[in-house]
């Protein structure tokens, strides 16, 4: 695996540091235990502002989770393109068609530990249905999916529980959502 903010000798355990005062000095709580032998989808909701980037950042350092996350191509213009790599992104295209679940299920197939953080809404906005990529991912990586969440509400954000998916997704998506009913993100009205 490559280098990043979450494997980078002595800059990662500075920026732990620098995580947990922040999120104390902000009054969020970051809620979820360091998770070992990760092997997971990691999905984050709801997404609903740019704020929610750098909370789950900084909860995802606090945990010592190491994880790759996928965003629109446009974040990584050049001079910046290198820093949002080395934060653990993966450029993604979905202007074009690329595959990128077979993709990703190729690096799970190549990685014993892989953690790839999926936002199922696809965008900040407000949308009806979730995009089902994470779930193909899962499914075909035989991966479970780890549910990590931001709540505005009750200002927590972190890792909850472990959906193992069974491969119908007409069943799983409405128990997985289920699980977000009551989060709130930080823009409201997007949620």
């Amino acid at each position: 695996m490559r280098r990043t903010v979450f494997n980078t000798p002595v800059i990662t355990p500075l920026l732990r540091l620098l995580a947990i005062v922040l999120l104390k000095l902000i009054g969020w709580k970051a809620v979820g235990r360091p998770v070992e032998g990760a092997r997971f989808v990691l999905i984050g909701a709801p997404h609903t502002s740019n704020w929610d980037f750098p909370l789950m950042l900084m909860v995802v350092l606090k945990l010592r989770l190491q994880v790759f996350w996928m965003g629109k191509h446009t974040l990584f213009p050049f001079p910046v393109g290198w820093f949002m790599k080395w934060l653990g992104g993966i450029p993604v295209n979905r202007s074009k068609a690329q595959n990128l679940v077979e993709q990703t299920v190729q690096q799970y197939r190549e990685h014993p530990q892989l953690v790839v953080l999926v936002p199922p809404e696809g965008t900040r906005a407000k949308v009806k249905e979730w995009k089902t990529g994470f779930y193909h991912i899962a499914v075909n990586a035989g991966v479970p999916i780890l549910m990590g969440y931001v709540d505005a509400a009750t200002k927590q954000a972190g890792l909850a529980d472990f959906f193992h998916p069974t491969g119908d997704i007409a069943k799983d998506m409405p128990a997985i959502r289920a699980f977000y009913a009551d989060k709130v993100g930080i823009n409201p009205e997007n949620t």
